[in-house]
């Protein structure tokens, strides 16, 4: 009998994972992460992790399953949240769920798996894995999720091929409510449990408060730069190659304080993130004022006005050499091929058409339609149909 065990959350999904399992006759184990007790950054007095660590030990206890609490939060600190500092102190915005699957789930967690005896780590992820046959050798998969409104395979788009092999998604094949009707046949207390929000696993904190203790604020100015600058519309200069033009795509127009009118003022640069329209304050614009850019070192915020405003919009971005990761290896780009696929730049963002360009120090992604917000230090993921082939992080 394969021993399979469970990451148990406290939440709905992964709690009918394992009982999916128990059904399909596999010995579950269900184990829950802690990785977080650093009471002084949650939101009131609730402790998100005690009452979530109860509730999965209440299912274990209602599928007859083994059940324990293993700590990571050492780990946790090192990999998530320390890596999370330095990239906002860098003007970079950072994915905490990408990575947690890559570093926690499927690399910290998943070891201490094995080390038990496990033959697998199953997880409540809404999506798929499938295996192919290629000279004899098995190539897994990473599918989307059948419930299109909770396909979570972007979340898992680091994931290697050695950490696929080893684990399982049983609700992949099911939508949210059939889920939550099979929690509420089984009588799991999770069954009608809101979805988590927040931090992968630290339960309720926000990100902005959680950063201000660390990251001093510093008051600096909102600068509103106009449509019609003419920045904007230059003319595409004449480019000696291809690579030549999806480097100037992809440019970053830098700012100056001249170059708009101060609207406002802020607490710290590195709490914005491109695209943010919330916690700017200022009133009195027709349209309301997104971040175009942030400027960490002079501590400027650079806005504009409406989710059209030409500071938003892109249409290619890059991903240099180290940071790209193909889940399916054998389909790597070699220098100069191109690739036709469909991709995303953020979770739930419909996938987009585009078209991938290997060149010496990295890959282009060229988009058919201009991008809104393409954000550094996010994860870009390409898709073949509804397979996840691989990702990588904006540079």
């Amino acid at each position: 009998m394969k021993r399979v065990i469970v990451g148990l959350s406290g939440g709905v999904d992964s709690s009918v994972a394992a009982y999916l399992l128990k059904e399909q006759g596999y010995e579950v184990i269900g184990l829950f992460m802690k990785n977080w007790h650093d009471d002084s950054v949650t939101i009131s007095d609730e402790c998100p992790w005690l009452d979530d660590s109860n509730d999965a030990m209440l299912v274990a206890d209602k599928l007859g399953i083994p059940f324990q609490t293993v700590d990571l939060s050492e780990q946790y600190k090192e990999r998530i949240v320390d890596y999370m500092f330095d990239e906002y102190q860098k003007g970079r915005t950072p994915n905490p769920d990408v990575l947690c699957n890559r570093e926690i789930k499927f690399d910290v967690f998943m070891k201490i798996a094995l080390d038990l005896g496990a033959d697998f780590v199953a997880t409540g992820h809404y999506c798929r894995k499938g295996v192919l046959q290629r000279d004899g050798k098995e190539i897994y998969q990473l599918l989307a999720g059948v419930d299109d409104n909770k396909d979570q395979s972007y979340f898992l788009c680091q994931l290697s091929q050695a950490q696929l092999s080893k684990a399982l998604f049983p609700i992949g094949e099911l939508t949210k409510p059939e889920v939550r009707k099979i929690a509420t046949e089984q009588n799991l207390v999770t069954a009608d449990k809101k979805d988590s929000q927040g931090l992968c696993f630290i339960g309720k904190v926000r990100l902005p408060e959680f950063l201000q203790q660390k990251l001093q604020p510093k008051e600096g100015v909102i600068v509103e730069i106009p449509s019609e600058k003419e920045i904007y519309s230059q003319v595409e200069p004449e480019f000696n190659s291809e690579a030549d033009q999806f480097a100037y795509l992809t440019r970053k127009i830098e700012y100056h304080i001249t170059d708009g009118k101060v609207v406002g003022k802020h607490q710290g640069a590195h709490y914005f993130t491109k695209g943010q329209r919330k916690g700017l304050a200022v009133g009195g614009t027709v349209e309301p004022l997104f971040v175009i850019e942030t400027d960490v070192k002079e501590n400027v915020i650079y806005t504009g006005q409406g989710k059209e405003h030409p500071g938003l919009l892109k249409k290619a971005l890059f991903v240099s050499n180290d940071e790209v990761h193909w889940i399916r290896e054998d389909l790597k780009l070699r220098l100069d091929e191109t690739l036709e696929v469909k991709a995303r730049i953020r979770y739930r963002q419909p996938l987009q058409n585009a078209t991938l360009h290997q060149v010496d120090n990295g890959l282009y992604v060229v988009f058919e339609e201009l991008q809104s917000a393409i954000t550094e230090g996010q994860f870009v993921a390409w898709y073949l149909n509804d397979e996840l082939v691989g990702s990588g992080v904006i540079s």
